[in-house]
């Protein structure tokens, strides 16, 4: 897809109406044809130029055409930001422009008295960069101030100097742990992340005690996340789990901007000990997350599904599978406007889960909704959930009997995937498409006691007992033990390998 239709596909409704709206009132002709190739855009029609110019006009009109109008949407897209985000940052921003208008003009009271809001902004919500501008706009109208105290500003500049640069080491190092991670998943890579991370620390001569603040802790969060979702492993996460339990307690939410830093960490936390199966305290979690939210209504939509899909989660595994479908319902119920695509569709694959674990057939037309490419998943939510989702989908139709469809899409898999799983070296995936491939085949085999040893073999393998690994071998269980699918997830998630499943 070109920039132009992926720009206008982050439009809503309400969006596209107002960019034609806006492109009216800046057209001063009345042949202009920006609004004709939007509509054209819109739809799935191929010869957008053909119904635009006339054939022997040159093709560069059309191109033309194309490049102003993704400047005007540009344009719109951010005005449309400045108008609806209420970010701190934002704001000081407004303010900075208009105390320099303001300044420019000889308005030096009023001026001054929007540059001291500004600057107050920018310290409480640590905006160490527009702090900077702020203070340098101070000192270029400093002729105007007779109250000006120069060596206060120069040691607020030095201060603020300070900031930035510890800023700045810290965001080095963030960005070095990415690309590393990256690295790993790609390379296949075995590095312990707590060494990793002293390593990085050091090469960028960062004070341990710059990271004892929320935005640190959220980043370590992240990579520690990434890190444990690479090796399908969260307890290799326990130091960072314990660190970030006490600061939580400890420290109070103090300013504003903590907000945000204090519920990711809230949300990584539930997550955390949702998948190392302490679903009582992953509850805990979310609920502080919703007293928090309830406080800063704001950050709603951004955590709302995401929080709805981890007590899901939780009742789920802990075996209230009704509370966990009516969280779900709830959830779809009650989608913020603005919700992320990715939100939704994880909330889809995840009522997938529950009704396939449960045998119920409606896990079908929820799977239907599932409707973008392997690509655009690939991109979106990134290829491990990819990979499940792509399996789940084969599984789930293998399970109500649709064995021709779960074939397809199971070889499907194998020619997208394959190759990319062996680079990985994730034998694992590739050993249990074996065992569904041999399943699918012939169901049959799963009376063969081979077989069933083979299966119940991938439960010795430490990477495998993270909850989503156990339901997909619980999957393959179910197909001969009599306790049914979601028996056998709630046996082996809460106790472990159970004695009994290869009878």
């Amino acid at each position: 897809m070109d920039t132009l239709s992926t720009l206008i596909n982050l439009l809503d409704d309400q969006d596209k109406s107002d960019f034609k709206t806006f492109l009216s009132r800046k057209n001063t002709r009345a042949d202009v044809k920006n609004i004709k190739l939007f509509d054209l855009l819109k739809t799935d029609d191929i010869h957008h130029a053909k119904k635009l110019y006339e054939p022997e006009q040159s093709p560069d009109a059309y191109h033309a055409l194309r490049k102003r109008l993704q400047d005007n949407l540009l344009q719109y897209l951010s005005q449309r930001s400045f108008e609806r985000n209420s970010h701190e940052s934002l704001e000081i921003l407004r303010y900075l422009v208009v105390s320099r208008f303001l300044l420019e003009n000889d308005m030096e009271k009023i001026g001054f008295r929007t540059l001291v809001r500004a600057e107050r902004l920018a310290e409480e919500h640590e905006q160490y960069s527009l702090l900077n501008e702020l203070l340098m706009l101070r000192l270029q109208f400093s002729h105007m101030d007779p109250n000006l105290d120069l060596e206060k500003l120069t040691e607020r500049f030095r201060i603020n100097q300070n900031h930035l640069q510890r800023e700045a080491k810290l965001n080095l190092a963030y960005a070095s742990l990415r690309k590393e991670l990256k690295a790993i998943h790609l390379e296949g890579k075995v590095v312990n992340l707590t060494d990793l991370i002293e390593r990085t620390i050091r090469h960028y001569q960062i004070n341990v005690l710059d990271l004892m603040n929320y935005k640190s802790l959220y980043q370590i969060l992240y990579i520690a996340n990434e890190y444990a979702a690479i090796y399908q492993n969260y307890s290799l996460i326990d130091k960072y789990l314990e660190r970030s339990r006490k600061f939580i307690s400890t420290r109070p939410l103090e300013k504003t901007n903590h907000v945000f830093y204090h519920l990711h960490i809230l949300y990584y936390l539930a997550n955390f000990t949702l998948r190392n199966r302490a679903f009582g305290e992953s509850v805990g979690y979310l609920d502080r997350m919703t007293a928090v939210l309830a406080d800063h209504k704001v950050y709603l939509s951004q955590f709302f599904l995401r929080q709805q899909m981890l007590f899901a989660l939780d009742y789920h595994f802990m075996g209230l599978a009704d509370q966990a479908l009516v969280v779900l319902d709830h959830a779809f119920e009650k989608m913020p406007r603005q919700a992320k695509d990715e939100d939704v569709e994880d909330l889809l694959l995840c009522k997938v889960m529950f009704l396939a674990q449960q045998n119920d057939p409606a896990a079908l037309k929820v799977l239907a909704k599932l409707t973008h490419s392997d690509a655009w998943y690939e991109k979106k939510l990134g290829m491990l959930w990819t990979i499940r989702k792509t399996l789940m989908e084969a599984m789930v139709h293998a399970q109500f009997e649709n064995m021709e469809l779960a074939s397809s899409r199971l070889t499907s898999f194998k020619r997208r995937y394959r190759a990319y799983l062996s680079e990985i070296k994730e034998t694992r995936v590739l050993d249990f498409v074996s065992l569904l491939e041999r399943y699918f085949q012939k169901p049959s085999v799963s009376e063969d006691p081979r077989f069933r040893e083979s299966v119940l073999r991938m439960l010795e393998v430490a990477e495998n007992q993270d909850i989503f690994n156990l339901s997909f071998i619980a999957w393959v269980i179910a197909r001969w033990d009599r306790k049914g699918q979601y028996a056998v997830v709630l046996e082996l998630v809460n106790r472990g390998k159970g004695s009994d499943l290869d009878s």
